[in-house]
């Protein structure tokens, strides 16, 4: 019933609909007429506007919210960060990290890029951007 389609849901409204027509009375083929024409149409009618709010922020061109807004921002490394763990600031809130790439090792005070998040750590990359700016400027 939880997935993405949520089309058991759209199933059972055929059911509840059929289930009516048997309350009413009417015969056993009239409530399979009603559970098929219920059903298709939640299947037609509902499915499509459930895929278009499933699509991403970057699809839609709108502003991103949650995850998505995370991915791809700028944090400051609080605790060494390397392969295994590691401790950043991301827009003011304290996230566990790790390295994207195993190699590499942030000391605090550097400057991350966000790469994805997984589960509840941020998996960060080195900002180029802060590389390439001068000293003492901000970088959001």
């Amino acid at each position: 019933m939880f997935t993405a389609t949520l089309f058991l849901l759209m199933i059972s409204v055929g059911a509840l609909a059929a289930g009516a027509a048997a309350a009413l009375g009417a015969p056993a083929i009239v409530q399979a007429i009603v559970f098929a024409a219920v059903s298709g149409l939640t299947v037609f009618a509902v499915r499509p506007i459930i895929q278009r709010h499933r699509l991403s922020a970057l699809e839609t061109n709108s502003e991103p919210i949650g995850l998505e807004a995370i991915e791809g921002s700028s944090a400051l490394v609080l605790e060494q960060v390397d392969a295994d763990q590691g401790v950043v600031k991301i827009d003011g809130e304290t996230w566990r990290a790790r390295a994207y790439d195993a190699h590499q090792v942030f000391a605090p005070g550097e400057r991350v890029r966000v790469i994805e998040v997984k589960g509840a750590t941020a998996m960060v990359w080195r900002d180029d951007v802060a590389d390439t700016d001068k000293p003492g400027e901000k970088v959001d």
